[in-house]
């Protein structure tokens, strides 16, 4: 797979979607809609957990599974062992999406990055990307307790497969008492 591409950094376009925001459908006491900004999004991507990545089969059947992911630099970097399903998935077809959000109807910002999904094999990428991923997840990943401890190690050894997706379009869902947004970012 290509080497990921230079990090994103201003969106090239940002839109509002009045057919879903309360622009169109003010409710008493919400303002007008506004897009979201970027950088409300990247810190949404910085702080969540868990995320879902969307690839597709072989046989183009979805196959979906949520994953710990970093946001670093424009990148939004996850691990899978290399015969797992989403990376023979990647391998046949590297556009995928993840999501990340809450589930909740009052508040809160979902977001969706499409993109390209490409190994990291550049050692200084998957350096910051780990660090990425221990500042993140802590005790997680660098406790000798922790769910994920050692993955760092097996991501520099080639045992664990990173990968970075570049975001080619994005999507925010956001809600707040009662004011609704859909806004989208192309870069």
């Amino acid at each position: 797979m290509p080497t990921p591409e230079p990090a994103v950094g201003t969106p090239a376009t940002t839109e509002l979607d009045a057919r879903y925001s309360s622009a169109l459908n003010p409710r008493p006491g919400a303002e007008n809609a506004t897009a979201t900004e970027w950088a409300v999004a990247e810190g949404e991507l910085a702080r969540a957990e868990i995320f879902w990545l969307s690839t597709v089969r072989s046989d183009g059947r979805l196959h979906v599974t949520p994953v710990i992911a970093a946001w670093h630099d424009g990148h939004l970097f996850f691990s899978t062992g290399p015969g797992e399903q989403k990376a023979r998935n990647l391998a046949g077809d590297a556009h995928c999406a993840l999501t990340t959000g809450r589930n909740s109807l009052a508040e809160g910002l979902d977001l969706v990055i499409e993109g390209t999904a490409a190994r990291v094999e550049d050692p200084a990428l998957r350096e910051a990307a780990i660090a990425a991923y221990e500042a993140k997840y802590g005790a997680h990943i660098t406790s000798s307790e922790g769910t994920f401890h050692g993955i760092g190690d097996g991501m520099r050894a080639g045992q664990v497969a990173l990968f970075a997706v570049t975001p080619a379009t994005a999507y925010g869902f956001g809600r707040d008492n009662g004011r609704y947004t859909h806004t989208r970012w192309t870069f």
